[in-house]
């Protein structure tokens, strides 16, 4: 049996998963969790009492004694302070959009994740909804002949306590990146607020995402040489998917690379400069993890 930690349990992911697990008997013959953290007053006590799941002190508390820890606080500044006691152990770990809201940092976390050969998954549930992953595959495969480019909208909350823009931008970035590639060239923002749409170039097309804050829909299309691919979807099933890649750390299957993993914090931060600026920005690149 894995003994398995949540950490930053203020988030709705803690409870998703608990419940997978715990009423659902997801991967209940192979996985316990066997603690609760939130710096929150009040979040892990409710999980406690609801799940039944031990309230940690702090959350370094489990160091040593847990098979995997999953990071899910909202704010991103926490996740990398929170993994990095337990990263001597190398475990597996699950990290909650955003992986971090620094670049620097994304990088160095993931670079001492790769030194101890430390299975990851994460991010954003979005990509796990049947029509991202279908319109990821179609444009992987060449399914959709020449691709012209495509339009994507997500909300977004831009002014909050979980690091402003970085708490749910990454939704919206990593479905991008999932479909049309991890990297690209760089970004203009129009920031219009409450709605930013953002231009972004790639190497042979743009792609235009908005995020709406305040307006719940989510979309994804492809425009190419067959047409227009794709529309709205749902959220349907993506916590339970995320989970299942959880679980499928523990058989050796990381689905992204570590590069691929933190590349939303570096379209992220090219997209708060441009809005800063009001000019087009580079988003930064760096030697392959």
């Amino acid at each position: 049996m894995k003994k398995i930690a949540i950490l930053g349990c203020e988030n709705s992911h803690a409870n998703n998963f608990l419940k997978a697990n715990i009423k659902d008997k997801m991967f209940a013959d192979d996985i316990e969790f066997v603690g609760v953290f939130s710096e929150y007053e009040g979040a892990a006590e409710k999980l406690c009492e609801e799940f039944g799941v031990p309230v940690m002190k702090s959350y370094d508390e489990l160091v040593g004694k847990v098979d995997g820890i999953m990071v899910t606080a909202r704010h991103g500044a926490n996740h990398y302070k929170y993994a990095k006691p337990y990263i001597e152990s190398g475990i597996p770990m699950f990290l909650d959009k955003p992986i971090t809201c620094d670049e620097e940092e994304a990088v160095s976390f993931m670079k001492e994740l790769k030194a101890k050969n430390i299975l990851v998954t994460g991010g954003s549930s979005c990509p796990h909804a049947d029509l991202v992953r279908d319109l990821a595959k179609g444009v992987k495969e060449g399914e959709y002949g020449k691709v012209f480019g495509g339009f994507l909208r997500a909300p977004v909350s831009i002014d909050n306590e979980y690091g402003g823009f970085w708490f749910y931008s990454q939704h919206l970035v990593q479905v991008m990146c999932e479909i049309f590639g991890y990297y690209p060239k760089s970004v203009i923002a129009f920031d219009k607020r409450p709605i930013v749409t953002v231009v972004v170039r790639y190497e042979e097309f743009d792609v235009t995402i908005t995020f709406t804050e305040g307006y719940y829909s989510y979309s994804a299309t492809v425009s190419s040489e067959k047409g227009l691919a794709g529309g709205e979807y749902t959220l349907e099933n993506v916590f339970n998917r995320e989970f299942e890649e959880f679980h499928d750390l523990y058989a050796g299957k990381q689905r992204q690379s570590y590069s691929e993993f933190i590349a939303p914090v570096f379209v992220i931060s090219a997209i708060m400069r441009s809005i800063e600026s009001g000019k087009e920005e580079a988003v930064h690149t760096f030697e392959e993890i």
